[in-house]
């Protein structure tokens, strides 16, 4: 049975559209552990073949690569559409399909992807055509990165691709599932590794030893007790479900048997922050602490031993949008729905910080099914989205031509 004749006879042939470039998509393997260069040279190929500049970021390795397709003039303040390529893992026994094979049921399209965020990017694909045959007054910047699941990694370097332009964009809309609501801030993330080095021996011996899981346990406290510092004494942004930062540590691995010291040992922590604070001094000035406190007492204690601590990864949070010029020049087309803001990540934050581009999240299908086995996007959200951008390339093909940025 095909995907289109499981569609209802009504359905929208913005939908179909949607439907099939989803089904396409889904169909590209792009957990973050493999490469996404496929899916990329597929989109490339689409949007090339509709007359879009094409640019292609590729990482060190040259296995995973971000796009960037043009519509529209240069050399005036535009707008991006932004997603990312790669899905978490899909290997739960409890998906009813094949997690990378789009498969509908009940008004809802399952696949790994569907909602975080292939569904976004079906429905750019699915208006492009649309871009393409409009004279645009600004242009709009198709943007699709690489390992946002891991952190974030591959949109940097699109943030300063689109820095770099003689006029940069003045807005940035990501795609990630919001239900179609306005989503106006989004938290920042330090994600760190902690090293913990001790000596070890028989643990009947134990005062002669340097215990790491033990210190350990007292970084971690202090780790804790900074995040309930965050949840007594702010900062607050009750925009927020969660409306400060959270400090806590995650997974922990050490030691060797239940009759030895444990001579090492590795835990790692997240610090998420909103808006308006500064978390790099924040963490800095914890990791000084625990140096201080816990790492300069094992070194006295014995040589070599201590903590050293490793970032995984980062990006920083969202900021307000709302009183800037390029949210004003498309604010009648965005959703009068708000959505507050959100705790997970997006690129939203690094094209703020890095490229200067304030950034709103708008996208079809809910969080709540991202990350899960049986992922769906439900068809009527499809339409929304592809409805939503349309109205944005109609706007731009209603303006004034010959606006400076």
């Amino acid at each position: 049975m095909t995907l289109q004749s499981e569609i209802q006879p009504a359905a929208s042939d913005r939908q179909v559209s949607a439907v099939q470039h989803l089904s396409d998509l889904i169909g590209f393997d792009t957990v973050s552990r493999n490469g996404n260069r496929a899916l990329i040279d597929h989109m490339a190929a689409y949007f090339h073949g509709l007359g879009a500049r094409i640019t292609i970021l590729p990482d060190r390795a040259g296995a995973k690569a971000n796009l960037v397709a043009a519509f529209g003039p240069e050399g005036v303040a535009g707008i991006v559409w932004s997603g990312h390529t790669d899905v978490v893992p899909a290997d739960e026994p409890e998906w009813l399909s094949d997690p990378f094979t789009a498969e509908i049921r009940d008004g809802k399209l399952f696949g790994r992807g569907a909602c975080d965020m292939k569904g976004f990017a079906a429905c750019v694909m699915a208006v492009a055509p649309q871009l393409a045959r409009t004279t645009l007054a600004r242009p709009v910047y198709l943007c699709f990165s690489y390992d946002e699941e891991v952190g974030c990694l591959g949109a940097p370097a699109i943030a300063r691709h689109l820095a770099a332009l003689p006029v940069p964009p003045e807005f940035a809309i990501i795609g990630e599932p919001s239900m179609m609501q306005l989503v106006t801030g989004q938290k920042g993330k330090i994600a760190m590794r902690a090293h913990v080095t001790g000596t070890s021996g028989h643990s009947s011996f134990a005062p002669d030893h340097v215990n790491a899981v033990e210190y350990a346990s007292r970084a971690i406290t202090m780790i804790s007790e900074r995040g309930k510092r965050y949840e007594s004494e702010g900062p607050f942004d009750h925009d927020f479900t969660v409306p400060h930062a959270t400090m806590l540590a995650t997974m922990i691995e050490g030691g060797v048997a239940t009759n030895v010291t444990p001579d090492s040992c590795s835990f790692t922590f997240e610090l998420r922050s909103i808006a308006g604070m500064d978390a790099e001094a924040d963490m800095a000035e914890l990791l000084a602490r625990i140096e201080t406190e816990v790492g300069a007492e094992m070194a006295a204690r014995t040589a070599g031993t201590g903590i050293a601590f490793e970032r995984i990864f980062s990006y920083p949070p969202m900021g307000e949008a709302r009183n800037t010029a390029g949210f004003t020049r498309y604010a009648r087309q965005l959703p009068d729905a708000w959505g507050g803001k959100v705790s997970y990540g997006s690129e939203g934050g690094i094209f703020e910080l890095t490229g200067g581009i304030p950034s709103v999240i708008v996208g079809p299908g809910s969080i709540e099914q991202a990350h899960k086995p049986n992922e769906f996007v439900a068809l009527d959200q499809l339409d929304a989205c592809v409805a939503f951008l349309e109205g944005i390339a109609a706007e731009l093909a209603a303006a004034p031509a010959g606006i400076a940025g």
